[in-house]
């Protein structure tokens, strides 16, 4: 059965943590917290395994994390989150799954897609527990939740501020890697910008073909990227490239243009606040959200199963507008609080591919 939710503000407010090795990966942390006082709630608290780029990311895996602390400190229970290793196979997400599992965490949650073959595989062995996989829908287990998103809609709205915002008609997007689900960010963000402005450029890259090449995790790749399409003429440029996006946002600010972040608010993140003021806003994801409503429906004894899947209507996704110079853009956020609101009502639709 699938179960549409409002995904829960997370504000993402995140510290790197020193880790420690812990066997099928690395335990950034491990509490332990008390049980419902009905009795109801009896699991050892909610186990969490990061994708590409792992905690740090201030964007993807941090906004996680973000709805790991929320609820952990809500529901005063315990978890555990564990980062991934380079170079990993679908059998080492299989042992960390498990592990989490077998020690007695419930839910277990797979931050990313590459997660879905173990998360299959773990919770048909584990049927009491329940499972959630962060942007898959493949899966439709009864213990399963498949938490999506329109990224694409986010995305649109940083089209609009891109292309309002440009003094060149010229901007960029980088993509850590050439995958479907990368693709759906460009194509709402072209749509977005050539609503604006038909005859705008966009420079376009992809980082990797392949994850396991470092797409998402590699700042130096982010940083040179945004180089070549800076020195092309572009003067805002959007990234959805997880942890080598802070090397988009480096340059940008270094070369003094814009920089649009991705799925948290890239404008408070703490490793960011150097660069903040050249972050002109963010396309945000509520994976923080998504993490802390599952928690909180294991937690209550009405887990969600099937596909929970977060939009602008429901506020699953976003647009920041935490710069004050962005607040102070008004034709800028005029025009995407309307493009928000055209998108809600039905009045545009925006394209995935």
């Amino acid at each position: 059965m699938s179960r549409r939710t409002r995904f829960s503000q997370v504000a993402v407010a995140v510290s790197v943590v020193a880790l420690a090795a812990a066997g099928c990966g690395k335990s950034s942390t491990e509490s332990t917290g008390t049980p419902t006082k009905d009795g109801k709630y009896s699991a050892k608290g909610i186990g969490l395994a990061y994708d590409i780029g792992g905690k740090g990311d201030q964007s993807f895996n941090d906004a996680a994390y973000a709805g790991f602390k929320k609820a952990q400190v809500e529901f005063k229970i315990g978890g555990r989150d564990i980062e991934p290793q380079a170079g990993e196979s679908d059998a080492d997400k299989v042992q960390r799954l498990e592990t989490l599992a077998k020690a007695g965490y419930n839910p277990v949650i797979g931050v990313g897609f590459a997660y879905a073959p173990a998360v299959k595989q773990v919770a048909l062995k584990y049927p009491k527990v329940t499972f959630g996989i962060i942007d898959d829908n493949t899966i439709q287990a009864k213990n399963v939740a498949d938490m999506v998103f329109h990224e694409e809609q986010s995305s649109y709205l940083a089209g609009v501020a891109a292309a309002k915002a440009t003094k060149k008609n010229h901007i960029g997007f980088i993509g850590g890697v050439d995958i479907p689900l990368i693709h759906k960010f460009e194509a709402g963000f072209d749509q977005g910008a050539k609503a604006v402005n038909p005859k705008i450029k966009i420079e376009s890259q992809y980082l990797t073909q392949t994850p396991a090449e470092g797409g998402f995790s590699s700042p130096d790749k982010g940083e040179n990227a945004a180089n070549g399409q800076i020195d092309a003429g572009a003067d805002v440029i959007y990234h959805a490239a997880g942890l080598s996006g802070q090397g988009v946002i480096k340059s940008a600010a270094e070369h003094k243009v814009w920089a649009i972040g991705v799925d948290s608010d890239q404008y408070q993140q703490s490793a960011l606040a150097k660069y903040k003021d050249y972050i002109l806003g963010s396309a945000l994801k509520n994976v923080g959200g998504a993490v802390y409503d599952l928690v909180k429906s294991v937690y209550q004894g009405k887990p969600l199963s099937g596909e929970v899947r977060g939009d602008l209507k429901s506020g699953g996704v976003g647009f920041a507008d935490s710069n004050p110079k962005y607040k102070a853009m008004t034709a800028v956020a005029s025009a995407v609080e309307k493009a928000k609101q055209d998108i809600i009502d039905g009045k545009i639709t925006v394209n995935t591919k």
